[in-house]
């Protein structure tokens, strides 16, 4: 009798530490699915601006790179459900620091909007140079309407391309996008970009973190995965001290 309760009660043991082994397996494996969909975002963040940039006069200019005060670069949009000509995406945004690095790079989110020159194409990378600290304002502070918060021009293409006063100071943000290996400017009249509060909240712990603080000061976890889109701004984008254009 006493044996037959002593197996029963090793079962019921047995079968409560699976029933928790399962349990945690699966929040584990939930959490990793996160925290690899972030990294995966800034990998493929970090391939596409490398891909532009190395193509053979097909690059943004670099003098308007010089200038840049803020990048954003949001890999394969594809059509949404935003009416007409709407699009949707996910990447990321990264604004200079006062010392003229990069600081924090954050993820975010793009939808709505006409894509110009886009017809008939279902997917899209697109990148976005903000020439000033009015034109990524909005962003950071949750969302930012293109053509009624900041205006939006279609960015020169070539590595030399002339970028003179016009294409440095009177347009908020320059934008391309590359389509089925064709690089060009574009428009994004009505699109939406706003901060992308889970994916951040995932990464650094909280959905509010500074853009413009150094890097030094988010933890080693979060580094690692937003550190491949980091060094392609630094190596396509280097350090330049920040000229804050005001209207």
């Amino acid at each position: 009798m006493g044996s037959k309760r002593f197996l029963i009660i090793a079962a019921a043991t047995v079968l409560a530490l699976s029933c928790y082994a399962s349990v945690s397996l699966t929040q584990t494996g939930t959490s990793t699915a996160k925290q690899t969909d972030e990294s995966v975002r800034a990998e493929h963040a970090a391939s596409v601006l490398g891909e532009i940039m190395e193509a053979p006069d097909q690059a943004i200019p670099e003098a308007l790179l010089k200038k840049a005060y803020g990048i954003a670069v949001i890999p394969h949009v594809v059509k949404g459900a935003f009416g007409i000509g709407g699009r949707y995406g996910k990447g990321l945004v990264a604004q200079r620091n006062a010392g003229g690095g990069w600081g924090t790079p954050l993820f975010i989110e793009i939808g709505g909007g006409s894509f110009g020159l886009q017809l008939g194409v279902e997917a899209t990378d697109v990148v976005m140079v903000f020439t000033n600290s009015d034109g990524i304002k909005p962003l950071l502070k949750g969302k930012l309407k293109i053509g009624a918060d900041a205006s939006a021009t279609a960015g020169p293409v070539g590595r030399k391309a002339e970028a003179g006063t016009d294409i440095l100071l009177k347009s908020a943000i320059y934008s391309y996008s590359r389509s089925k290996g064709l690089f060009a400017g574009v428009a994004l009249d009505g699109a939406v970009l706003q901060l992308d509060d889970e994916a951040n909240k995932s990464v650094y712990g909280k959905k509010s973190v500074a853009a413009d603080v150094s890097v030094r000061k988010v933890s080693a976890g979060a580094m690692e995965v937003v550190q491949p889109f980091l060094r392609a701004l630094q190596k396509y984008v280097p350090a330049e001290a920040p000229k804050t254009t005001r209207k």
